[in-house]
């Protein structure tokens, strides 16, 4: 006997997605550019707290009535694992064109190694990180390193306890379905 896969319905959700994050992208940008767009902005990351409930909804609805398979269990993590892996070579990217700039680029800009001839077109510059002057005056720098101690610590502490939190609740989750649980 084989196993069914099970097809969903016909869903409104992703369009209706699209459309709340479009306004939540123009609000934003006419928010940056403009000063207006507030409305849109708002408009738009309500929509997507109602599109996030509502899909959530159909999905959790459809899992308990019964109609998710081993097949589909397997999709889903699949599809986690997925989305891990684009979120590790996101980081990956990002963190290399950091390396690449900080070992390689800004040291060319001052003149070192095969390509320094850029010492041509900026014979001021100096190699220095973080990158506070830039070659070309006209292109503005930043104005100070950012002090580890408040954002960028507070942010961290808030990734941490949703870690620490999502674990708990995964422990939970695993103790309130039993041993015999296939998602456990």
């Amino acid at each position: 006997m084989t196993s069914q896969y099970y097809v969903p319905p016909t869903s409104k959700w992703p369009i209706i997605a699209v459309v709340v994050i479009g306004s939540t992208a123009i609000g934003a940008g006419s928010l940056m550019s403009y000063g207006t767009g507030l409305p849109f902005l708002v408009a738009g990351l309500v929509g997507i707290a109602l599109v996030m409930a509502g899909w959530f909804r159909d999905v959790v609805n459809e899992s308990m009535g019964g109609l998710y398979d081993s097949q589909m269990d397997r999709s889903f993590r699949q599809g986690m694992a997925w989305f891990i892996f684009s979120e590790v070579m996101f980081f990956a990217a990002f963190f290399g064109a950091l390396f690449y700039v900080r070992v390689f680029a800004v040291p060319w800009l001052d003149g070192e190694g095969a390509k320094g001839v850029t010492a041509l077109l900026w014979p001021e510059f100096t190699a220095s990180w973080p990158l506070m002057d830039t070659p070309d005056p006209s292109i503005g720098g930043p104005w100070e390193v950012v002090n580890p101690w408040k954002l960028p610590l507070i942010n961290t502490l808030i990734l941490v306890t949703s870690s620490v939190t999502l674990t708990i609740a995964h422990h939970a989750l695993k103790a309130a379905t039993g041993p015999g649980c296939a998602s456990g």
